[in-house]
């Protein structure tokens, strides 16, 4: 799915969340959740389209309305020392497409 389908998508309302995933290396990369299953955003090359930060997917997606996004981040600490019982799950904190100026 690129930027103009996702566009599509958004204005028919069929966008349930995007999910901004932040990777090592310092980019992040979004997955689309459709009511039929989830979508990674791609570039025109189609590639996963890197982005850089909430900032930046916010200039990519200024003019596609509104709908719930989420950044998600795993907790490597959590991983290399072993600390907690049972499963590990991803942080995952809820934010918004509006301009934060």
């Amino acid at each position: 799915m690129n930027v103009h389908m996702l566009t599509e998508s958004a204005v028919k309302g069929e966008v349930r969340e995007l999910e901004l995933l932040s990777l090592e290396g310092g980019f992040y990369i979004a997955r689309v959740r459709l009511d039929h299953g989830v979508v990674t955003l791609l570039g025109d090359d189609a590639k996963p389209l890197r982005i850089g930060s909430t900032t930046h997917l916010r200039a990519l997606l200024q003019r596609v309305p509104p709908f719930p996004c989420v950044l998600v981040q795993q907790c490597a600490h959590d991983e290399m020392c072993g600390v907690r019982e049972g499963p590990i799950g991803a942080l995952r904190i809820p934010f918004t497409l509006a301009s934060s100026l």
